[in-house]
C-alpha cells in the first residue's frame, strides 16, 4: 500500500472513530434526560423501580396538603383509582396547585416517599395532559370508575 492511500485510510478510520464516540455520547446524554410518567399505582406495583428519575402524575388528594410554617417545604399525596403516593416538594408551587387537581411532579423515590424537584399543575378545569390521561386509563383498565370525576374531562361521569 502506498503512503498516500495509507494516510487516507488512517484519516477515514479516525473520522469514523470520532463519529462513533460522538453518537455514543449523544445517546448517553439523551437517555439521562428521559423522564417516564407513572401513576401512583404503577409506582407501587414496581414499574418505576428501574428509573432513577421519573414523573409522577395523578390528582392531589383532598386535605393532604401540608405546608411547613418555617420553610417552602410542602407535603401532599398524589392519588389515582388504584393507589396513592406521598410527595415532598421544597419550592414555590404553581398558582393552580390545590386539592382535587391534576398534577405532574418530576423527581425520585426516597424509600416510600416521592421527592419532587418540579411540580406542574393543569391550567384549567377541563385539560389533562394526554400522556397522563393515557397512563391513568392504562392503570385502571378493568377497574371500577374513578368515582365522581372523569380523568379526561374533569366532569362528573
Amino acid at each position: 500500500m502506498n503512503p498516500t492511500r495509507k494516510r487516507r485510510l488512517i484519516i477515514v478510520l479516525l473520522v469514523i472513530a470520532a463519529a462513533t464516540v460522538a453518537v455514543s455520547l449523544i445517546v448517553f446524554a439523551l437517555q439521562q434526560n428521559m423522564n417516564y410518567l407513572f401513576t401512583p399505582s404503577q409506582v407501587q406495583s414496581g414499574e418505576a423501580s428501574r428509573y432513577k428519575t421519573f414523573r409522577l402524575g395523578g390528582m392531589v388528594k383532598a386535605g393532604s396538603i401540608q405546608r411547613s410554617p418555617d420553610s417552602l417545604k410542602v407535603t401532599f399525596t398524589v392519588v389515582d383509582a388504584g393507589g396513592n403516593m406521598p410527595v415532598e416538594y421544597t419550592g414555590i408551587l404553581p398558582d393552580l396547585f390545590r386539592d382535587n387537581q391534576s398534577v405532574i411532579a418530576t423527581g425520585h423515590m426516597d424509600n416510600a416517599r416521592f421527592i419532587a424537584n418540579e411540580v406542574l399543575a393543569k391550567h384549567d378545569e377541563t385539560y389533562m395532559p394526554k400522556e397522563l390521561k393515557d397512563a391513568m386509563a392504562k392503570a385502571h383498565q378493568g377497574k371500577p370508575g374513578l368515582g365522581s370525576r372523569d380523568p379526561g374531562t374533569g366532569t362528573a361521569e
